[in-house]
């Protein structure tokens, strides 16, 4: 490909990109395809001659497009959204045109020294005190096992990386069954063991772990011979927005001297709200914090920022300096490939830069409050349906739901179904959770694009399924 064609075909592509996110809507959520029909378009080996890039644009458009879910999508509300802001997405084409690996400072000073200033920035939009530093990970999966390692290394005196674990006492980490599945990934990761991640029971409406019932058992344990390395907190949990306290989770951890992490992947972004911080109150006297800019605030995908109070402690865990990475004659530089497990790194600040230049906090806080008031506004209009009930309130703009299943019926199975209908149909795209052991129908509004009208059509959409059943 020469310099007229690269330019003709990156140009195609941007307004590929436009005319797509202007069609969204006329396109289903979901993708409607079966399991290996993409698959079966494409041939059985590489070619030997290339194609050309006309063939290849073709090809795409016809055999890979029609299976893709759209994330991007006004009524995608399943999961938790996957943000792309036009900004951010202009961002990331000159991030893919200069193709750099930003490893070290050296590797390229500016992206290093942006990542310093947009993790500033973000800590400051979020009202975390001064004295947090921040690294920018490809996702929270990454930074709670940053965090765990940290954990681990801190409560065995640095013995871990060296020594290995095997003649080391088993040490304990706690959380509740509230907080994501990349908590147990990390455990497992780390050496550290599925049996030795102790959950505790979770109470009240937000689905807190009780604390009476961690301090419990870190005392149980250490009486036992278990060395308590530190404990995973949720804001926002992914099932149905579990929250813990906190301000009494982080006492706790003080008291017995704990590393405490918080995730609040999805919620996090929330917080860019004054009025919605009572949430994480206490979060200030955490070790590490975390949330994924990716998510809700509108840096396309991957970008999570992990936020810590004594970068010195993941640095120690987790930096190999060999001499071909040393940058020799600069003193005081930040090699931020020591603050993360991957050596190599994106340049990923530079999307948080073009979002907050282009959108401010202003308009980043006016998206995410009417999220939260129109999905507020749906569980509403749904409580008061006879033929549904709301299992969980909203937290932020997360809720979930029930259908009534007809008598002699079983529930979990019919509200699977009315959720199949409902991803069938293409309008709306909806996913499940287990709420005290049944079948619950999440709802989240999160899209950068959605509006009032989106989010309330949904509900005549889930009648019109729940009638057709």
């Amino acid at each position: 490909m020469d310099e007229d064609e690269f330019r003709r075909w990156s140009r195609r592509a941007a307004d590929w990109g436009v005319d797509y996110r202007a069609s969204l809507r006329d396109r289903p959520v979901r993708a409607q395809t079966k399991p290996g029909e993409i698959a079966a378009t494409i041939a059985a080996a590489p070619p030997e001659r290339g194609d050309g890039m006309e063939a290849a644009f073709r090809d795409f458009e016809a055999d890979i497009l029609p299976g893709m879910t759209h994330w991007q999508h006004p009524r995608f509300f399943a999961y938790f959204p996957a943000n792309a802001a036009p900004a951010s997405v202009v961002a990331e084409q000159l991030v893919t045109a200069m193709a750099a690996q930003c490893m070290l400072w050296q590797t390229s000073p500016a992206a290093t020294e942006l990542e310093t200033k947009m993790l500033d920035w973000l800590r400051q939009a979020l009202g975390l005190p001064e004295g947090f530093s921040g690294v920018i990970q490809d996702s929270a999966s990454s930074a709670t096992l940053a965090a765990v390692l940290t954990m681990r290394e801190r409560a065995l005196a640095w013995r871990g990386n060296v020594e290995g674990l095997a003649n080391l006492p088993p040490v304990r980490i706690y959380c509740s069954d509230q907080v994501h599945t990349s908590v147990d990934r990390a455990i497992w990761v780390a050496g550290i063991g599925a049996q030795n991640l102790v959950r505790i029971p979770v109470t009240g409406h937000m689905r807190a772990m009780d604390p009476k019932d961690l301090e419990a058992a870190i005392r149980a344990d250490t009486q036992d011979g278990f060395v308590p390395a530190g404990i995973v907190a949720s804001v926002g949990g992914t099932s149905v927005g579990g929250t813990d306290d906190i301000e009494a989770v982080a006492e706790i951890a003080r008291r017995h001297r704990l590393y405490l992490h918080v995730d609040a992947a999805w919620a996090g972004s929330a917080m860019i709200c004054p009025e919605f911080r009572h949430f994480w109150a206490g979060v200030e006297q955490a070790d590490s914090v975390v949330f994924n800019p990716h998510k809700w605030l509108g840096a396309q995908f991957d970008c999570s920022a992990h936020f810590v109070r004594a970068p010195e402690d993941l640095v120690r865990t987790l930096a190999i300096r060999p001499d071909y990475l040393l940058t020799h004659g600069r003193d005081g530089i930040i090699n931020y490939s020591e603050w993360s497990v991957p050596l190599g790194r994106r340049f990923r600040a530079l999307k948080i830069w073009f979002l907050l230049r282009v959108y401010g906090l202003e308009g980043l806080r006016a998206m995410i409050r009417n999220h939260v008031a129109w999905s507020a506004e749906l569980a509403g209009r749904i409580e008061v349906d006879p033929d549904f009930e709301i299992v969980t309130r909203p937290m932020l703009s997360l809720f979930t739901f029930r259908h009534r299943a007809p008598a002699g019926v079983d529930a979990d199975r019919h509200n699977l179904d009315l959720l199949e209908a409902i991803n069938d149909d293409g309008r709306i795209y909806l996913t499940q959770t287990r709420v005290d052991g049944h079948v619950a129908i999440r709802f989240q509004a999160g899209s950068f694009e959605t509006t009032r009208d989106d989010v309330l059509g949904a509900y005549d959409v889930i009648r019109d399924c729940a009638g057709r059943l």
